[in-house]
């Protein structure tokens, strides 16, 4: 296999959700170093984006289209926990801009930092909507930084809905960067009650190094198996 058909199949597993360095090199029976010089390569040519560690970053719309149905069944479930009249905080992320989508008819406020459930609610007349201000951070569309976690000091929501790239039983939510991790712990404490969204896929996957601890009472939603 030449570097271009490498190149080539290395894209395809990391749009699929194989992210980090090592995994890749043995997968392709290569040393870290090629599949490092491979990613560099992707990434100039606009096709990934890289984080510390060595782990990949899919864009939004790359992971909208992984386990979309698992996601869709998430996000109605989740969905039918919320009650009119609510307050309602809701992370950046694909299962929860699906599960924004689900509650644009409903009498809510709704709290959120993602794009995704902010065009899903943009356009809604029974939405209060209130986006949380700040630098918006790209693949996945978050608005992150200390304004966020400001303004969430301020308000005491019904419910707060966590999407994740991987929950681990010991050491809670892996972000892709230091400022989410701390955002989504922020986040996790803003409500009375926390969910975390998470299709079977997440379940165990460690792909960033940076946590969220999970040190409050929460439920997590997943898809039947």
């Amino acid at each position: 296999m030449n570097a271009q058909e490498r190149r080539a199949k290395l894209l395809g597993e990391v749009r699929s959700g194989t992210g980090h360095i090592q995994l890749l090199a043995d997968q392709f029976r290569v040393s870290p170093s090629t599949i490092r010089r491979d990613l560099t390569t992707l990434e100039r040519d606009g096709h990934v984006v890289r984080t510390y560690g060595g782990a990949v970053e899919r864009s939004v719309r790359e992971k909208d289209a992984s386990n979309s149905a698992e996601k869709e069944e998430i996000a109605l479930a989740a969905a039918e926990l919320v009650e009119d009249g609510e307050i309602i905080v809701l992370d950046a992320g694909t299962t929860t801009g699906r599960l924004a989508a689900h509650l644009a008819h409903r009498r809510l406020t709704v709290v959120t930092n993602g794009l995704t459930a902010i065009l899903a609610l943009a356009e809604s007349t029974t939405i209060e909507l209130i986006i949380l201000g700040g630098r918006l951070r790209h693949p996945n569309e978050a608005i992150i930084g200390a304004t966020v976690i400001e303004q969430l000091r301020h308000i005491g929501a019904d419910r707060v809905f966590l999407g994740t790239d991987g929950l681990s039983p010991e050491r809670g939510l892996s972000a892709p960067s230091l400022d989410q991790a701390h955002l989504k712990h922020v986040m996790l404490h803003s409500a009375e009650h926390a969910y975390v969204l998470a299709d079977r896929s997440k379940l165990g996957r460690e792909p960033y190094h940076y946590w969220t601890p999970l040190d409050r009472p929460h439920t997590v939603l997943t898809n039947r198996p």
